[in-house]
């Protein structure tokens, strides 16, 4: 297997050989002298001199701080492992022990002081059991490999304890021996160890076993076909080879090999993201071991150079592709994903044989032509940058859609030409001479058959979009060209008999001949098939298998990305069924609903002309042929319409599936389980209590009523239930009469549910005690695996990451109001969210402060009088406390920090895992109790000292060390109440010389660690030190990253720093970690054989559970929040369990670590493309062979944000993350090689509610356009009345037939309706099962009644438009609104702001587009569409607190007005010039040039979009928009008016009006601009408002140019009003397309600063640090304020219609409490004060209002005359203008 090499002479340019020049200095320990070393021993250190691989000017500095990591002997911490010392003889004292990696010299190991082998760390690891190797021994395995190989000495330790714990855990449930064994196969050698999979998926057995001779990818290259059988026998016999080197094994060798790999990943930092790189380096390292120059080697090398000369330069290449370090400061490239080699790009190298022949040395021989042993001592001079390139690009376009989910395409697109060309006979019928019409049969088989030619056209487009995200290497071009000829050849087939039908057709006199016909069926059959096969058959598995194929070639594209897990029988009959019904439904419903409903549309108006019109430039050209127009846009609407059937019928029958499933796992309170509650005792004892192991000395009762008890004290400690309830609650010892003897009364609690004579209550109804024992007894009603004993348990961490999240409320944050806003202090509102849980803390504080006061002796009781006594206790009901002792603010600070979002929460949530363990230990194991009889305190220790074996909580606080003095104080009070809390964080030392880069450390304490007396900060456990800064993406996976080192045991939860857990659900804990399935362990070896049944299922990667939304009771958005997550992370989420479609790793979810860590850690990292880190674990899991199952019967809480900005924040963030999901490799490999019915479960899961949200707001859009056509036909032509019988009425001559689209609309608005209204079926269904039909409808109602329809539809606009600017623009770029409070009321200028691109303006332009077809076709179905667009306008300010407060509104105007205005000649953060040029710059993008200007800071570096990106979205379609309303309005001037005169030329007016305002402007500014340049360097300096008075005056004018033109448009319009609003949508489209194309063309890219801006308005452009570009800025700056001051018109106008559509509810009394009901489900009694001001604030608040309510008037009253005026003497204006007249 491994051929040894002979030993080569030793190589001189290695790093390894310590050929030190001067003599080796010796530097001693001296801590104390008493504490004389027991065997001797001293720490040795290397000298500081030249040539051990670092340079000599860096020179480590001895500090005196010594770092010792368990000074005091403290019985009670973990045993330190190098605790037991051994003599001098050992390896150790060779090794320079710290070779500068930590600031300390000296290192002292703690002696354990506790009785010799009394209680060992690793318990199940014991001599007695018949360990394969000891302690000792694996010890020295690490020592000697840290010593050969230059590890850290900290991250040995720390890897050592890591393995050695793993050990444990493994152990406690079999042999010792078979540990060892199944953890060998597990990392290095198993059938599921990644290693082994890309040992062979890289062909290096091929390597190995030839030598360095040659390299099989060259060979492969020179070698043709032939060859192929004998590959994969000889695939098959390298398998066989590897199993048997791998049972030939001594257990010496296997643990060598876990100890050398665990080595290796512990200190790859961000290496660990790439797992096959981390293969080949544990390959490499494990080759040169096995040579004998390494075994002969004697001097240790020096420590850290791992990490010096293997981590850091691929560390360094990463780090480079993002950020280039300016200054010792990260600055990001401007680069998107296509430039950026990232980690995946990296990762990919090593999975080919030619990749890996790719790696070069700086001498320029290839890394493989040396032999392996000889290849590690190479790393250091690898040329890295010659090696890597893109394996697939990340470009930013729609494509990818077509590409990953052409399958979609091709189902839809098809299905909907077949429909419709059949019943579309009109438009292909041919007319023969005498006007006669013939349908020809042969034609209608073959315009229908051309539906194979469109499914071949989407197919040959995916294949060309997909060239461009692939590298055309070797590897991939072959199949696609291949590919790409076949699909050629398809469409020949299937669109060329339509030529030769279509001529023969023509030309025959009516009559068909056979040929034709026969041709024409023969191609229909063709085009099924074909159609057939491109909808179901995966592309990546056309023509050049890469999912099944069986040449090597493709090895590895199957083995990491395409080996999903098995599915069940039944699970996959499911599948298949699921989706036979969906489309099977679909394609009934859509074609009776929507295709035949279309059938007489398209009859009426294939053929329909419209007579006597003309306008006159096109003459009748344009205007004969509307209703062509308008069929042709009416096909698209249908066309969206059928893509919305599918994602309606899915969300049916996956809630039907759901819910089935439910019922088969009996989750639901429809299932017949009577008595729930009477039967939980014997569910406790049956299905958490490890029974099966334990002797019966005790009855089951004592057991249970010892969990039982427990559960309902820890619910008093958390004031969740006051005294009297929990009396009733537990069970109570009674004496049963005889002898003494006391027996256990059940509480009456369990009786009363089956005896209905008995009636109590038990908790405070609809609180949060029922709901938690409620879910409590109703998840133990399902199956559940068995759990194991306590101390056979695996043991598992719970990580979670925190960055700057609240650890601790402090008192300030909880009683007193955030500012003037918010009108509540939080304490206040918790208060009223929590009434009970408050009353039962005051009772128990007042109860503590009298013991308290008792105790210190003055008596509570001094005054008799009752009232004085009440009165003493009001400061108790308001705050909570009387004296301010800390002791006291604390319990207040805690009990409110409980209920918020808080880590503090989190913490104590997760800390249940330790107390379910010790009372689990005890409960099972009497002995235990008995053996230390009545010594409490040793029985205490014994049982921590196994919560602490099987759980560890690892907070990953990154910037612990940059903490500011409260939050420090808040870690610490953390690290107090939980000393078995451990918390990772960066520590970082200043370079050691200047401009060198700072040193990081990742570092661990916890709360048993001591003070340093200098610093006062902690002593860490374990500093290893880092190759760099390690925060290179966004932050969350880095952070996990760094601590993942950390994590102890088999199992991972992580947690987000919002989640909470309770010690009932965390008695499940066993049940849970069964689920991997791995308990139960065969005794054979998993070399013995491969395929043994017990090792072949595939490994179970993430176990998912429930989140229950703690925030669902806050009031409409709560609650909103809460219903998506419970239909999304429930109901969702068990059926695509089931179905094999789960890949979200939600974040109560635990993971298989090993499994993880192994392929890639627990999310990934690069910046911007992972920005929802967690989903891409999930599909990295199941793309290489992981399940991913969910479970019912354990939730954990999780906190949502409840503000509407910060839910919309989240929409926002879920949103652009599904963009970049679109454009991730993950995408593409699912997409297009996953089986049909698990793609369809992956797309409609996943992207298509996404996609489907994209496609209502589309469907919104093309009605809106389809209705304006309509709506001009209507009015301008006279259409057909029918009388009842169906008969013409009379005098309807010349005529329009348009009844049947009428109808058709109809049917299109109900259609869009239920697409809007299914949003609401899985949570009502959802609610019905868990709940009852009762709750369900309540809920629902109460969501109706607070207007949740319109936030739904605003939140789909939100979606969309994430996605959209995404894959545009990219940058996740939303100006944060922070985790707002619910109740703070929001400003109306920065909702506008934050708004307006992503909806406002939207809804704007439709409501204009609505009030048209209002005017023009009036049908009362058009309600419901008012209500959804207002909703897209308005939803906002709906959902803010207090909006409709009378003096807020005013003040808010005030504000609005000062927003729009400020900024110009002073700089402002907040204004409307900020908000412009931020929305503009996602076009244009930023100058390069750095300038240390204040308002640099407003964005981070973004990428300028690319031209392809922004042609579409930015030019092409306003255009296309601006020309489709021009068509119409000209469509409605080309009829003669009332007098019969031809109205002048339409095109020549619409372009004055439009464009007028545009030349208006220009005028405008370029006088300012002379006036300014002259007077501004006089002015500016004296007079600093001279910026604004020029700036305010161009805009009054600008706003006057824009209304008077609207005004005159009118006039010209004879006052005809709905022409007039027609013209105004064609203005404003094209004033839109003008704006977009002006700045996506003509700007060149943006300063950061807005200097130019300022110079403008004051003329003084000196002194601005323009430098070079003074010249080209004035005229750059010239067309930025055209655009601008139109925009700035525009924007003022939206913000006034705005106001006055929000201005009729203030003027109802009460209509904010009204409004404040409906938002917070408060009672108005309840309901939150109206805030104290002081007299000063009243009286300025007062003149205020006063003085903006008149402006806010008259403005109103201005708008009103100029609307209302000329409409009421449109008669008496006549205004005789003769050029009017010709406009």
């Amino acid at each position: 297997m491994y051929p040894q090499s002979s030993s080569p002479t030793a190589d001189h340019a290695d790093p390894f050989t310590s050929t030190a020049g001067g003599p080796r200095r010796y530097v001693y320990s001296d801590n104390d002298s008493d504490n004389i070393d027991p065997y001797g021993r001293r720490d040795t250190y290397a000298s500081d001199s030249s040539n051990n691989g670092l340079n000599d000017t860096e020179r480590y500095y001895d500090h005196n701080g010594n770092y010792d990591p368990y000074a005091q002997p403290d019985t009670d911490s973990d045993i330190d492992i190098y605790g037991q010392r051994y003599p001098p003889a050992s390896s150790e004292s060779l090794g320079p022990s710290k070779m500068g990696m930590s600031d300390s010299n000296a290192t002292t190991w703690a002696e354990y002081a506790g009785p010799p082998g009394a209680r060992e760390a690793y318990p199940a690891w014991s001599a007695e059991r018949q360990i394969p190797l000891s302690k000792e021994e694996i010890e020295d395995i690490f020592l000697d490999l840290t010593q050969k190989f230059g590890f850290q000495r900290d991250s040995m330790r720390n890897m050592f304890d890591f393995l050695m714990q793993l050990l444990d855990s493994r152990a406690s449930r079999m042999s010792p021996n078979q540990a060892l064994l199944t953890l060998h196969a597990d990392y290095i050698g198993g059938e599921h160890a990644n290693y082994r999979k890309w040992y062979f998926a890289a062909q290096l057995d091929l390597d190995d076993a030839v030598g360095h001779v040659q390299n099989p990818g060259l060979q492969r290259l020179n070698r043709r076909t032939g060859a192929r059988s004998s590959n994969e026998k000889s695939l098959a016999t390298a398998m066989e080879r590897w199993r048997q080197a791998m049972n030939n094994m001594s257990q010496y060798d296997r643990l060598r090999q876990i100890a050398l790999y665990l080595l290796c990943w512990g200190e790859a930092a961000q290496v660990r993201f790439v797992p096959e790189c981390l293969c080949f380096i544990f390959k490499c390292a494990d080759d040169y071991y096995r040579s004998p120059e390494c075994q002969n080697r004697v001097d240790p090398v020096p420590e850290g150079l791992y990490l010096k000369s293997v981590i850091k330069p691929l560390y360094r290449f990463i780090r480079d592709q993002g950020y280039e370090v300016v200054d010792g400061r990260f600055v990001r490239r401007e680069r998107d994903h296509a430039d950026i080699i990232g980690y995946d790009d990296v990762n990919q190298l090593f999975w080919y044989p030619e990749g890996i022949a790719r790696i070069i040395l700086t001498d320029k021989t290839r890394l493989v032509d040396l032999p392996p042993p000889h290849r590690f001592m190479k790393f250091h001079s690898i040329d890295w940058n010659r090696a890597f390139f893109k394996t697939y690009y990340e470009k930013r376009s729609f494509g990818h859609l077509l590409v990953n989910f052409n399958r979609i395409w091709v189902i839809h697109i098809s299905l909907y030409w077949f429909y419709t060309a059949f019943n579309s006979p009109k438009v292909y019928q041919i007319t023969l001479p005498l006007n006669k019409v013939y349908n020809s049969p042969a034609l209608s088989w073959s315009v229908t058959a051309l539906g194979g030619a469109v499914a071949t056209i989407i197919m040959i487009a995916a294949t060309l979009a997909e060239f461009s995200y692939i590298p055309t290497t070797w590897n991939n071009t072959s199949h696609l060209s291949r590919r790409l000829l076949f699909l050629f050849i398809t469409l020949g087939l299937t669109c060329g008999p339509t030529f030769y039908i279509a001529i023969a057709e023509s030309n025959s006199n009516g009559t068909t001949s056979s040929l034709a016909l026969i041709l024409g069926i023969v191609q229909f059959f063709i085009s099924v098939v074909a159609t057939l096969l491109f909808a179901t058959m995966p592309s990546g598995r056309m023509f050049g298998d890469r999912v099944a194929g069986k040449s090597r070639k493709y090895l590895a594209s199957q083995t990491f990305t395409a080996s999903y897990p098995e599915l069940h029988t039944k699970a996959r009959l499911g599948s298949i069924a699921l989706w036979a019904l969906v489309f099977g439904c679909k394609a009934t419903e859509s074609y009776f609903f929507l295709t035949l409903s279309f059938r007489d549309p398209i009859a009426v108006m294939v053929g329909m002309k419209i007579q006597g019109c003309s306008d006159r430039y096109f003459g009748s050209s344009l205007c004969t042929n509307q209703a062509a127009f308008t069929l042709a846009i009416m096909y698209v609407m249908d066309l969206v319409l059928f893509f919305l059937d599918t994602f309606l019928w899915y969300i049916i029958w996956n809630t039907v599936f759901s819910i089935a499933r439910s019922f088969i796992l009996g989750l639901s309170i429809w299932t017949p389980w009577k008595d729930i509650y009477t039967r939980l005792p014997k569910r406790i004892y049956a299905k958490l209590l490890a029974t099966r192991d334990m002797e019966v000395k005790y009855k089951p009762k004592v057991l249970v009523s010892q969990i039982w008890n427990a559960i309902i004290i820890s619910m008093y400690r958390e004031h969740l239930l006051s005294i009297e309830h929990v009396q009733k609650l537990l069970y109570h010892q009674v004496d049963s009469g005889h002898e003494g003897k006391r027996s256990l009364r059940a509480p009456p609690f369990f009786i009363s549910q089956s005896d209905k004579g008995f009636k109590g209550e038990f908790f405070p109804s609809g609180s949060e005690a029922e709901r938690r024992i409620s879910f409590f007894a109703q998840s133990l009603t399902t199956a559940v695996p068995e759990p194991l004993p306590v101390d056979a348990m695996p043991a598992f961490t719970v990580l979670t990451p925190h960055y700057s999240e609240k650890i601790l409320l402090s008192l300030r944050e909880i009683i007193r109001e955030e500012d003037q806003n918010t009108r509540v202090t939080l304490l206040e509102y918790l208060k009223q969210l929590h009434p009970v849980e408050w009353d039962n803390f005051v009772k128990d504080t007042k109860i503590l402060a009298e013991e308290s006061a008792m105790f210190n002796g003055t008596s509570p009781f001094g005054t008799d009088e009752k009232g004085q006594s009440k009165m003493d206790d009001l400061p108790f009901y308001c705050i909570g406390f009387k004296s301010a002792a800390p002791e006291f603010t604390l319990r207040t600070r805690i009990w409110a920090s409980l209920r918020a979002q808080t880590l503090y929460r989190t913490v104590s949530g997760m800390m249940n895992y330790a107390k379910a363990i010790k009372l689990l230990y005890r409960v099972e194991n009497p002995e235990v109790v008995q053996q230390f009889g009545g010594n409490t305190d040793k029985l205490e220790r014994e049982l921590e000292r196994m919560a602490r074996r099987k759980f560890k909580f690892v907070v990953s606080m990154q910037r612990y060390s940059k903490f500011n003095k409260e939050e420090h104080e808040n870690a610490e009070f953390l690290l107090r109440a939980y000393p078995d809390l451990q918390i990772a964080y960066l520590d970082e030392e200043p370079p050691r010389k200047e401009g060198g880069e700072s040193r990081l450390f990742s570092a661990l304490i916890d709360g048993h660690s001591e003070f340093i007396p200098e610093t006062g900060r902690r002593r860490p456990n374990f500093r290893i030190e880092l190759p760099g800064n390690p925060i290179l993406g966004d932050g969350k996976s880095d952070n996990q990253n760094h601590a993942i080192v950390f994590y102890r045991g088999e199992y991972l939860q992580l947690i987000d720093a919002n989640q909470d857990n309770y010690l009932e659900e965390c008695l499940k804990i066993r049940n849970i970690l069964g689920e991997f399935e791995e308990y139960s362990v065969s005794t054979q070896s998993p070399y013995a054989q491969y395929g043994h049944k017990e090792f072949k299922k595939s490994p179970v990667a993430i176990v998912g559970a429930r989140e229950y939304i703690f925030s669902e009771n806050i009031g409409i958005l709560g609650d909103l929040a809460a219903g998506k997550e419970q239909t999304f992370g429930t109901l969702s989420a068990r059926a695509w369990a089931w179905i094999g479609g789960k890949l979200h790793y939600g974040h109560p979810d635990f993971l298989n670590a090993l499994y993880m860590n192994t392929r890639g850690g627990v999310s990934k990292a690069q910046k911007g493309l992972h920005l929802n880190e967690d989903i891409y674990a999930g599909m990295n899991a199941f793309g290489r062979g992981g399940r991913i199952k969910h479970t019912e019967y354990y939730q954990c809480g999780k906190g949502r944000d409840l503000g509407f900005g910060t839910i919309l924040n989240f929409q926002t963030k879920i949103g652009t993350g599904m963009g970049e999901q679109m454009l991730s490799r993950e995408y593409y490999y699912l997409g297009t090689q996953l089986p049909i019915d698990r793609f369809l479960t992956f797309y409609y899961g996943h992207p298509g509610f996404h996609i489907n949200n994209m496609l209502v707001i589309l469907a919104v859009q093309c009605f809106i356009v389809t209705m304006v056509f309509l709506g001009t036909l209507n009015s301008s032509i006279s259409v057909c009345q029918y009388s009842s019988s169906g008969t013409v009425l009379p005098g309807m001559d010349g005529c329009y037939n348009l009844t049947p689209v009428f109808d058709w609309i109809h049917r299109c608005i109900i259609s869009i309706f239920l697409v809007f209204m299914i949003a609401f079926l899985p949570l009502f269904i959802q609610e019905l099962v868990e709940r009852g039909t009762g709750r369900a409808i309540i809920r629902l109602g109460k969501q109706f009644m607070s207007l949740s329809p319109v936030f739904e539809v605003f939140s789909t606009q939100i979606y969309t438009h994430s996605i959209i600017s995404n894959l545009t623009f990219g940058g996740a770029r939303y100006i944060a609104t922070g985790r707002g409070f619910a109740t703070t009321r929001i400003s109306f200028s920065i909702l506008f702001s934050r708004f307006a691109g992503p909806s406002i303006y939207l809804g704007m332009r439709t409501l204009i587009s609505l009030l048209y077809v209002t005017m023009a076709l009036w049908t009362p179905y058009i309600i419901y569409f008012w209500f959804s667009i207002l909703a897209l306008c308005v939803a906002p300010f709906l959902f803010n607190p207090h909006q409709f407060a009378f003096a807020d509104f005013v003040i808010d105007y005030r504000e609005f007005l000062r927003w729009m205005s400020r900024g110009n000649s002073r700089s402002h953060n907040n204004s409307w010039i900020g908000y412009c040029r931020l929305s503009r710059t996602m076009i244009t993008g930023y100058k390069k040039k750095k300038l240390g200007l204040p308002s640099d800071k407003m964005s981070g570096d973004v990428p300028r979009a690319g031209w392809r990106a922004v042609m579409f979205s930015e030019v092409i379609f306003p255009i296309v928009m601006a020309v489709l309303f021009t068509i119409a309005y000209i469509f409605v001037k080309s009829f003669p008016d009332a007098t019969g005169k031809i109205p002048p030329n339409p095109l020549i007016r619409i372009a004055i009006i439009s464009l007028g305002p545009i030349v208006w402007n220009a005028a405008v500014l370029l006088v300012q601009f002379i006036i300014s340049i002259f007077l501004g360097p006089m002015m500016d300096p004296t007079f600093p408002k001279f910026g604004s008075v020029m700036a305010t005056t161009a805009h009054f004018l600008g706003v006057v140019g824009m209304l008077s033109c609207f005004e005159f448009l009118w006039f010209l319009e004879a006052w005809n009003a709905s022409h007039a609003v027609l013209g105004i949508i064609a203005v404003i489209a094209i004033q839109r397309a003008v704006h977009k194309v002006l700045i996506a063309v003509f700007l060149s890219r943006e300063f950061k600063h807005d200097e130019t801006n300022r110079a403008w308005w004051t003329g003084r452009w000196y002194g601005r640090g323009l430098g070079s570009h003074i010249m080209s800025q004035p005229a750059r700056e010239f067309i930025v304020k055209i655009i601008e001051l139109s925009l700035w018109s525009s924007d003022l106008l939206i913000g006034h219609f705005l106001l006055f559509m929000l201005t009729p509810p203030i003027l109802f009394p009460y209509a904010d409490r009204l409004h404040a009901m409906l938002l917070f489900w408060l009672r108005p009694s309840k309901q939150i004060r109206a805030p104290l001001y002081s007299l000063k604030q009243k009286k300025q608040r007062r003149w205020i209002i006063i003085k903006y309510g008149i402006v806010y008037v008259i403005v109103i009253v201005i708008f009103t005359a100029l609307l209302v005026l000329p409409a009421v003497f449109r008669n008496r204006i006549q205004l005789n203008c003769s050029l009017c007249n010709n406009l």
